[in-house]
């Protein structure tokens, strides 16, 4: 899943076979992809 910057709107799109990156909703082309919110403990030696 990828967040559209312009409009907020969440996006599924396969990068194998997408022609071009680009919001369906608003036309902006700038999206960020979504992380999982995982927090991960180290623990020091």
């Amino acid at each position: 899943m990828y967040k559209c910057l312009g409009c907020g709107r969440q996006i599924k799109i396969e990068l194998a076979t997408a022609t071009k990156i680009i919001c369906p909703s608003c036309g902006y082309r700038i999206l960020e992809k979504e992380r999982p919110k995982l927090v991960r403990k180290v623990e020091s030696l």
